[in-house]
């Protein structure tokens, strides 16, 4: 939108046009019934315009591409294209013909021009041509300062400029969340908000270093891999969508990645998408971050556990006893407590024996169950003998606890 023209009359012409992808024109269909006094005129009209689809008058089916009219919408991710000519409307040769672009927003300015060097002369009834691209980074309102400068036949130095003012807005909304695996996998969920006001197909990836990656947006299907959204790729405006991927340390750097307190850096979210006629968005996210979890000086994870047991019979699980100290060892002993629905098979107050600094050792397990249902294998214990210090480890995991009959059945 053109906000300042010029004050005097100048013999250039600046003339600025968005360079974007036409849209369809959809013409808005008035009908009647024939016993009414129009008669069939409005039908007859609608029947003559070159827009509508013939068989298909009274529905809101354009065959017509139009261009815009005005800068129309931009979306944060785009490249913003624009053709910028100056003309010379008067009988005199111009000289030292100078054009600028500034994209102007709330942080900076920046520069657009393709060329810096002012043109030597232009003669009556020419134009000197140029088209600027900025993919857009920020949202908010920008003005593109369009500047002329020139000296006329006399040498009287003349110079104008134009504004356009145009909102940058935002397509989609990006919101992320973690979950904390038992055996050093970080798996995220990226829950993608779309607000864009078109249909697009999208392409999320992960920029990692230190992580490797692993998609989980795809079945098996006959021995084929296909996406969890089904073969379209298009998004309705205000749709959602949810992506997962599984992260895993890389070798090199599992020591660093594997349990680090604070605050974790992940990496980068890109997306991709194109609208309905092939214009091209993309944006990145800044920095995924994750707060590692808080596992204390000794972590306990679970290595095997049946999914179902049998009431009353014994079942075998396997444990991992990690020392996360760095410098310390640990001289270890382990203590089961009863619950009222598991109860644990073995010698309570066993000794573990010493573990080094961020070693681990595996602990087989047996276990009964009393009760039905899904149960909660709680009461281990665990402790540390130089420091005195015992560390509690309930509702480590749940197993489902089902008679003999209903199994065999």
């Amino acid at each position: 939108m053109d906000v300042n023209q010029p004050k005097q009359e100048h013999l250039l012409a600046l003339k600025v046009m968005r360079l974007t992808k036409p849209t369809l024109f959809t013409n808005i269909p008035v009908t009647c019934e024939e016993r009414d006094l129009p008669g069939n005129i409005f039908y007859q009209l609608m029947k003559d315009d070159p827009s509508t689809v013939k068989g298909a008058e009274t529905l809101m089916l354009g065959e017509m591409l139009t261009l815009p009219q005005n800068f129309g919408n931009i979306f944060l991710g785009e490249t913003f294209s624009s053709y910028i000519s100056v003309h010379n409307d008067s009988n005199q040769v111009v000289k030292d013909i100078l054009v600028k672009a500034d994209l102007q927003t709330s942080s900076q300015r920046l520069n657009l021009s393709a060329s810096s060097a002012a043109v030597a002369e232009l003669k009556p009834d020419c134009c000197i041509d140029d088209v600027i691209h900025h993919e857009v980074k920020e949202i908010g309102t920008h003005i593109l300062v369009c500047a002329v400068s020139y000296t006329t036949q006399t040498g009287e130095k003349m110079y104008f400029r134009k504004f356009f003012k145009f909102q940058v807005l935002k397509p989609l909304d990006v919101k992320t969340k973690f979950y904390n695996a038992e055996s050093d996998l970080s798996s995220v969920v990226i829950f993608i908000y779309f607000f864009i006001n078109m249909y697009a197909f999208l392409i999320a990836y992960l920029s990692l270093c230190l992580l490797l990656v692993a998609e989980l947006n795809t079945v098996d299907t006959a021995g084929e891999s296909e996406s969890t959204f089904g073969s379209r790729t298009y998004l309705q405006p205000m749709d959602t969508r949810q992506y997962l991927y599984c992260l895993k340390p890389k070798q090199e750097f599992a020591e660093k990645a594997g349990v680090i307190k604070g605050v974790t850096v992940i990496g980068k979210l890109d997306i991709v998408w194109k609208t309905n006629l092939g214009e091209r968005g993309r944006l990145q996210t800044s920095q995924l971050q994750r707060m590692a979890p808080g596992y204390g000086d000794v972590r306990l994870s679970l290595e095997t556990i049946p999914d179902t047991v049998n009431l009353e019979e014994p079942f075998n699980i396997t444990c991992k006893i990690t020392n996360c100290s760095s410098e310390r060892t640990m001289d270890l002993v382990l203590e089961m407590c009863n619950t009222n629905s598991i109860h644990w098979c073995g010698v309570s107050g066993r000794q573990l024996g010493k573990l080094h600094p961020s070693s681990s050792l595996h602990l087989a397990l047996t276990l009964l169950s009393l009760v039905q249902g899904l149960q909660s294998v709680s009461g281990l214990r665990l402790t540390d003998t130089f420091l005195k210090r015992t560390y509690e480890y309930d509702d480590i995991a749940q197993v489902c606890v089902v008679s003999s009959e209903v199994k065999q059945s």
